[in-house]
């Protein structure tokens, strides 16, 4: 009986160790994304980018949707870090975000994202346009 209780902590031990060091090894990249917005009242945006992860490159494709007040039209250039990835494919999902904002001509733009495998982007950029918007958005990105 003493046997067995030791073996089954030797394994909660073992599956614990197992599990701290997978999410030890979450990784991270650099991702450039440029996105094109426009809207009135209901908004689409639409846009590419490239992960850099591990020495190799990997094209992305956004697409979203924003519901709100939107007006305008924009494009945004944003660049930064995506951490808590595993694998490339770790980066595409749903990203949903509120937000409000102003931009004629040039401004400046930063956001953090998160989507539902955990990949956390970190971006900061710029647009260019006339949008103004306090709406709720959702950017789905995909490999290409």
């Amino acid at each position: 009986m003493k046997i067995a209780s030791t073996f089954r902590a030797a394994l909660v031990a073992i599956a614990a160790v197992a599990g701290f060091s997978t999410s030890a090894m979450a990784d991270g990249g650099f991702v450039t994304l440029t996105i094109y917005k426009a809207g009135w009242i209901i908004g689409g945006s639409g846009g590419s980018g490239v992960l850099n992860f591990r020495g190799r490159s990997y094209a992305l494709s956004t697409g979203g949707l924003d519901y709100g007040l939107v007006f305008g039209g924009s494009k945004t250039v944003l660049r930064g870090r995506v951490s808590n990835i595993n694998r490339p494919s770790d980066v595409a999902g749903v990203y949903g975000a509120a937000g409000a904002g102003l931009a004629v001509g040039r401004g400046a733009r930063a956001i953090v994202l998160t989507n539902q495998k955990g990949a956390v982007l970190e971006l900061t950029g710029h647009q260019v346009g006339l949008m103004a918007n306090a709406d709720l958005s959702g950017l789905a990105i995909t490999m290409r």
